[in-house]
């Protein structure tokens, strides 16, 4: 440790949804706690967020803008814009060291830093992310019914997602270069839903300003879409989680048990970096248990 190092009881990693949730239940508990954000949230495209009660149709920004500032309110709480990019494990604690070559100290780490998604190589693509290519039926869904939609995703995630797209409009198709991939069976539950299986490689989509004008294929012909939904694989947003020996699921997510505990001692995860359920919802409830149970933790520990 360096003479110019702050302590914390509590560093948070990732100032977003997940994060700030963590930040508020530990600062109405009295804790000083640091929350580091790099100000690069992954759905900073995003038109509007949907599925959260009382902020139905606000942009994620607003609903992260008015979070920050009813958590900054406690006065234990200090927020730092700056990347966190070196985490070291130590017989006192933890020690983060950012971009601007701060270093900083706390008893516990929470890691709510989220995935990046990784994009594949179809031009057109990462403009579109967020606003009419997304991931998720129950976060953009309704903004997309009845629109004409293609899924586009392997096997087992086509036929997870059909039933709950389908339920949103009637015309719908799988867009896929690997049809021979699916057996008979799945075959005939796509058409007999009257859902099309076009098996041919997307070079391009077309659009105006991210909203889908027109697929275009390798073999040079040209479909109109007005949604495309297309959860893709993902790593990790931040590695220092592994580097501290955290372990990783077979899917790449953060390992934590029912408690958000990591498999390293005093570390926690929470949100998208650990949960296959991508939402704001889901971002804010697990950050405000993992909130919580470090509190619990800490007040155990000084009793």
């Amino acid at each position: 440790m360096n003479t110019n190092t702050e302590n914390f009881d509590v560093i948070i990693l990732g100032g977003s949804f997940a994060g700030l949730s963590a930040a508020m239940a530990l600062g109405r508990s009295l804790r000083h706690v640091l929350i580091i954000d790099s100000g690069l949230p992954c759905n900073r495209q995003t038109p509007h967020s949907h599925n959260f009660l009382t902020q139905d149709g606000a942009t994620p920004s607003q609903i992260a803008q008015k979070a920050r500032t009813q958590v900054l309110k406690y006065d234990t709480v200090t927020f730092i814009e700056d990347l966190a990019i070196k985490g070291s494990a130590a017989d006192d604690g933890f020690y983060i060291l950012t971009a601007s070559n701060k270093e900083f100290h706390a008893n516990n780490l929470i890691f709510a830093t989220g995935i990046k998604d990784i994009m594949p190589n179809i031009k057109g693509f990462p403009a579109c992310w967020g606003i009419s290519v997304v991931h998720c039926p129950y976060c953009h869904g309704y903004e997309i019914k009845n629109k004409k939609t293609g899924i586009i995703a392997d096997v087992e995630t086509v036929m997870h997602m059909a039933p709950l797209v389908k339920n949103l409009t009637h015309d719908l198709s799988v867009l896929t270069s690997e049809k021979s991939e699916f057996n008979e069976e799945q075959i005939s539950k796509l058409s007999k839903n009257r859902i099309r299986i076009i098996d041919k490689e997307i070079t391009e989509i077309e659009h105006r300003n991210g909203y889908i004008k027109n697929v275009i294929f390798s073999d040079s012909t040209t479909e109109p879409f007005e949604a495309l939904y297309a959860p893709l694989p993902f790593r990790q947003q931040s590695d220092i989680p592994e580097l501290l020996g955290c372990e990783l699921t077979e899917q790449g997510y953060i390992q934590v048990d029912m408690t958000y505990k990591t498999t390293v001692k005093g570390v926690f995860a929470c949100g998208d970096n650990s949960s296959r359920i991508r939402s704001v919802a889901n971002a804010v409830a697990s950050g405000n248990m993992v909130g919580a149970i470090v509190n619990m933790e800490l007040s155990n520990e000084r009793f």
